[in-house]
């Protein structure tokens, strides 16, 4: 059983920044990817960014240029992993999920509220 523990949503004005981070309980599992997902009301839950043990990323084409996803340094697992979210959208409002993967199955945080005021 992998554990997520999301911090960092808020409040921020357009055009702004906030640093998201999804810290996940150290266990005996080896987790290869973990990344960021939203999902508005009504929506259907999306990726935002996902980076892998390997350090290979990829984006959401709505945020490329803006978000930048990281990792820790952790030898062939991911602990922590972070995302730089900046020149913030009224459209980025909602709820954000970290989400890791370990041994074939799928753990999801309980989110985090972004959001971006005008």
């Amino acid at each position: 059983q992998v554990q997520l523990v999301e911090s960092g949503g808020g409040l921020v004005q357009t055009g702004g920044s906030l640093r998201l981070s999804c810290a996940a309980s150290r266990n005996i599992f080896t987790i290869s990817a973990m990344g960021w997902y939203r999902q508005a009301p009504g929506n259907q839950r999306e990726l935002v960014a996902r980076i892998t043990t390997g350090g290979r990323t990829n984006y959401a084409d709505a945020v490329k240029g803006r978000f930048t996803i990281s990792r820790d340094n952790a030898k062939n697992t991911i602990n922590t992993i972070y995302l730089q979210m900046n020149s913030l959208k009224s459209e980025d409002t909602t709820v954000y999920y970290c989400k890791a993967n370990s041994g074939g199955a799928a753990y999801w945080g309980q989110g985090t509220q972004v959001t971006v005021s005008s």
